[in-house]
């Protein structure tokens, strides 16, 4: 018996037969989901049409992965088959860039970086998926564009390629013809927002809700990063950033921390902003934040995080969550708490 979502597209509200052919670009080491998150969005998108109201017209997209290879092994160990970027073959209405750990490399291989200029000039959307962006900026396409990429190579990609007015925390951006989007599980972000633009809200909602997925996921992808990074080169502050941990519910003043470290006042904030990049009022709400989400996630309530971390108050701890993360905190725990 076929598997019926709750909510089922409006047959009237279907395209005509269309169908849009998706080029994903994979190379050795690309990180798998980066490719199968977005191509079982625009099959899920087909397997929808197809059964609402029996329709019969063609697939919606034609998914194909291509390489300079026939097979390409992921930085998981799996395999995929690919169709060869050698073969001839008409423009694709949509071309997607993996990432992976062997962006660097593939940012390397000429093939590679001629079929993203040549898709960029023949497709209707270019697009790349987390560090698949690298490929993008290497191509020249991001120059002067808003841009994401995975959180964890922002400084790598913002020092490699500063034209690009690369943005840390969206899921997802789109300047233009050119979408990037966040780390991994973003490229099923940006499929969807695909499949709204091509077929409509009906659509795309019946394959999130398939999918067990955000249509639109709230807040940005610092929410899944790990938000304490205030280690330095030579870790001139560690010492201090393990008290602070130790003693969140003191008063943790700049004067308190000062003589902690064993410096002036004006000293110590004028050192610790050239090491740090933050102020030390910044570093420990940082540390803070990062203790009450733990907190939250082996089941403490919300006051009892405030109040073991120093915010003085839930409210407080709230419009830390906000500001930074883009969530409350019990929106955080019923997230993240098994």
């Amino acid at each position: 018996m076929p598997i019926i979502p709750r909510f089922m597209p409006n047959a009237m509200l279907m395209p005509t037969a269309i169908s849009r052919r998706i080029e994903i670009l994979v190379f050795p080491d690309a990180q798998v989901l980066d490719a199968t998150g977005p191509a079982q969005v625009f099959a899920s998108a087909n397997e929808m049409a197809h059964r609402s109201a029996h329709h019969e017209m063609g697939a919606l997209y034609d998914i194909a992965l291509v390489a300079e290879m026939a097979e390409v092994t992921c930085n998981s160990g799996i395999a995929l088959r690919c169709a060869l970027l050698s073969e001839e073959r008409p423009a694709p209405d949509t071309a997607i860039a993996v990432g992976g750990s062997g962006v660097n490399v593939a940012c390397s291989r000429p093939a590679l970086i001629d079929w993203v200029r040549d898709r960029a000039i023949h497709a209707r959307r270019m697009a790349s998926v987390c560090s698949g962006a690298f490929l993008l900026a290497e191509a020249g396409l991001l120059d002067g564009r808003r841009a994401v990429t995975h959180w964890d190579r922002y400084d790598e990609f913002a020092g490699r390629f500063p034209q690009v007015r690369l943005e840390r925390d969206p899921i997802f951006l789109r300047d233009g013809k050119i979408w990037t989007s966040a780390g991994v599980t973003a490229g099923i972000d940006l499929a969807l927002a695909m499949v709204e633009e091509d077929h409509g809200r009906t659509l795309a909602l019946a394959v999130a809700r398939e999918l067990v997925v955000f249509l639109k996921r709230p807040g940005g992808q610092s929410q899944f990063s790990a938000p304490l990074r205030l280690q330095t080169a030579d870790d001139r502050f560690a010492d201090l950033h393990a008290w602070i941990s130790a003693n969140l519910t003191r008063p943790l003043t700049l004067d308190t921390l000062a003589d902690q470290a064993g410096m002036s006042l004006r000293s110590f904030a004028r050192h610790y902003r050239q090491r740090t990049g933050r102020t030390p009022a910044d570093a420990v709400e940082i540390i803070r934040l990062e203790r009450a989400q733990g907190l939250l996630e082996t089941g403490f309530s919300v006051e009892a995080a405030a109040r073991k971390c120093g915010f003085g108050s839930p409210e407080t701890m709230r419009r830390v969550f906000q500001r930074r993360l883009g969530v409350g905190p019990k929106d955080w725990q019923e997230r993240f708490h098994e």
